[in-house]
């Protein structure tokens, strides 16, 4: 009934777990950006057929995979290997592919940090579309991420979060990672500015996910914008509950956010030169 498309590189701590939280789909693709670890021979071992595609962006991974992955259901669940299914969650996409009404649903997710779901620093309920049916949902890049290119009218909101192990493999790997990230935020939060295409009516809009987003481009205009996101997550989100996990990762992203800035501001100049 339901297809899963694990986007993977370099995943062989994750792959395997993953894989098992699926294990009630029995069309399982994992799109592969050219892999050097176990992670291939991994994911058939656990039963997935594997392609094997060069990354560009991950808005471009998921949609080859929708065009070209020979996927049996109409109804398509995109992962990270980071992420698990918990069987609560996989019941209710079962009955939203039966009897939802949209034709793809927002997918709230948990984040663990140090063993912890960070329950107020990790923004919870932070959505993405993830779920939806294989001939209407394709994705749109937009900076380091992706976004369903569907009307806000076609789109529904789950209520069982995914599990997201965003450090499963260690500090050093999320900072690497983010560093990639920084540069396609810093090149969007660039245009924004060039071109001041601030979703203003976003703003005051009844759509959670649109109001967030345009409260994120807007927040792109803001001086001090890594202190401010500090103290934002860790005070007004009351990221202090979550313990020690809740401040360490308030200062992960202060610091995410600086190499945002930093980048967008200094790389300008040489850009122009």
């Amino acid at each position: 009934m339901i297809s899963v498309l694990i986007l993977t590189y370099n995943e062989e701590i994750n792959i395997s777990d993953c894989l098992a939280s699926v294990a009630w789909s029995d069309d399982v693709l994992v799109l592969d950006s050219g892999s050097t670890d176990d992670t291939v021979a991994l994911a058939r071992d656990g039963g997935a057929r594997v392609m094997q595609r060069p990354f560009d962006t991950f808005a471009a991974q998921r949609n080859y995979g929708l065009a070209h992955g020979n996927l049996q259901h109409d109804w398509v669940l995109h992962l990270d290997a980071d992420e698990r299914v918990p069987p609560v969650l996989h019941r209710e996409l079962v009955t939203k592919a039966e009897r939802g009404a949209a034709d793809a649903y927002r997918v709230p997710s948990k984040l663990i940090f140090q063993g912890r779901w960070l329950k107020h620093a990790g923004m919870y309920p932070t959505y993405q579309v993830r779920f939806g049916r294989r001939s209407h949902l394709r994705f749109a890049q937009v900076g380091h991420g992706q976004r369903g290119a569907l009307a806000d009218e076609a789109i529904g909101t789950l209520q069982e979060p995914l599990l997201h192990y965003a450090f499963s493999k260690g500090v050093t790997d999320w900072f690497a990672r983010h560093n990639r990230y920084s540069s396609d935020e810093a090149a969007y939060m660039q245009e924004l500015i060039n071109n001041r295409s601030i979703d203003w009516s976003g703003l005051i809009s009844d759509e959670p996910q649109r109001r967030r987003r345009a409260l994120k481009d807007l927040s792109y205009q803001l001086p001090l914008r890594p202190l401010l996101r500090f103290l934002y997550m860790y005070v007004g989100r009351r990221g202090f509950l979550d313990g020690w996990p809740g401040f360490h990762y308030c200062v992960l992203l202060a610091i995410y956010e600086y190499m945002i800035q930093l980048k967008a501001r200094a790389d300008a100049p040489e850009a122009d030169a």
